[in-house]
């Protein structure tokens, strides 16, 4: 193309409506350029000249790297289930930028901007271990937090237990959400916008106890009555460009043979159910992994001493979506799949804890 060079010292573009089209690219795609060079950064959408040194914005210094907006959904490890006709454990706690609603009843947060170039840390939090000992502390039954760089989701609180010979946890724990209580002990209470607290126990007479149910993202854990407490609601999240449930808490394990046999707490939204007093069936099953769910709680067993294991909780989960004109650079020590939604990335981080950043 032929080049038209205006040797005149002034251009009357007065009685012109229109506007002049400058050269235009994205930042790495800036030439080495000359000083007086102007192109239009369509990374930013901004003017741009080059000085003696550097590309520049008018009225302003060097060309600052444009950041990114991300939105989360941040989904902590879930809580254990007790033993010994076992309450249920408490999801791990929720948060999200994305949607409307976030855990505990709160409104959905505001997304995060980032610069680019620089890390941030991503910990996928684990859920904590069932076990069938009556003497293991609540406190270790709590599942483990999940990160995003200043998003912090609690995980659950364990579910109480009762046990033989006086070894007894019957207090449910705190956590995200809440774990269920033994008869009538306080259950385990929620944190603020992420989740709800524990149902608590009751007592039918000798020693038929029923239990309460582990709070979720959504919903606290149902009181126990005439049968085992249900696990609570957990939250219905569509980051990834699907609905998938996340965060429920944990079912509490049904009482003995003979009063209630075959009762047990039921679960959603990726909680564990709780064990029953059937030959066989008397472990609660463990959240689903990578939900956040609550651990069932284990049932007493109908043979003597036979006590049953308690369900672990669902590990957690951090979810990342971004525009996809941005590319993400993941650490080693993290687990993580990306896919495309629209005009969107997501990507999903399973297991580990590492850094991250975006270009």
């Amino acid at each position: 193309m032929a080049t038209n060079k205006v040797t005149t010292n002034v251009i009357d573009m007065s009685g012109n409506t229109g506007g002049l089209v400058w050269a235009k690219g994205t930042t790495a795609q800036r030439p080495t350029g000359v000083a007086g060079d102007l192109r239009l950064n369509t990374t930013d959408s901004r003017l741009e000249y080059k000085d003696n040194a550097d590309w520049k914005r008018f009225s302003e210094g060097a060309a600052a790297d444009p950041s990114v907006a991300v939105s989360y959904l941040v989904v902590a490890g879930g809580g254990a289930g007790g033993t010994f006709y076992g309450a249920g454990a408490g999801a791990g706690g929720l948060r999200t930028s994305y949607g409307s609603t976030s855990g505990g009843g709160a409104s959905a947060e505001s997304s995060l901007t980032l610069a680019l170039s620089t890390n941030y840390t991503v910990t996928v939090g684990a859920g904590a271990a069932g076990n069938g000992s009556p003497a293991t502390t609540v406190a270790s039954r709590k599942g483990s937090d999940s990160v995003f760089n200043t998003i912090t989701s609690e995980g659950g609180g364990g579910g109480a237990t009762g046990g033989a010979g006086g070894a007894a946890y019957l207090t449910g724990g705190n956590g995200g959400s809440g774990g269920g209580a033994w008869t009538n002990q306080g259950a385990g209470t929620g944190t603020t916008s992420q989740g709800f607290g524990g149902g608590t126990g009751t007592n039918l007479g000798g020693y038929s106890e029923v239990n309460g149910g582990g709070g979720g993202a959504s919903a606290a854990g149902q009181n126990a009555s005439s049968a085992a407490g249900n696990g609570g609601a957990g939250l219905s999240v569509s980051i990834t460009g699907a609905s998938v449930g996340y965060a429920g808490g944990g079912g509490a394990g049904g009482p003995e043979a003979g009063s209630g046999d075959g009762t047990f707490g039921t679960a959603t939204e990726g909680g564990g159910n709780g064990g029953y007093s059937t030959v066989g069936q008397e472990n609660g099953t463990s959240g689903t992994a990578n939900t956040g769910g609550g651990g069932g709680g284990g049932s007493a067993g109908v043979l003597a001493g036979s006590v049953g294991v308690s369900g672990s909780g669902g590990s957690g989960v951090v979810i990342l979506r971004y525009p996809n004109t941005f590319t993400i650079t993941v650490g080693s020590g993290l687990t993580s799949s990306t896919a495309t939604d629209g005009s969107d990335k997501v990507t999903t981080f399973t297991a580990g804890t590492d850094s991250i950043s975006f270009s």
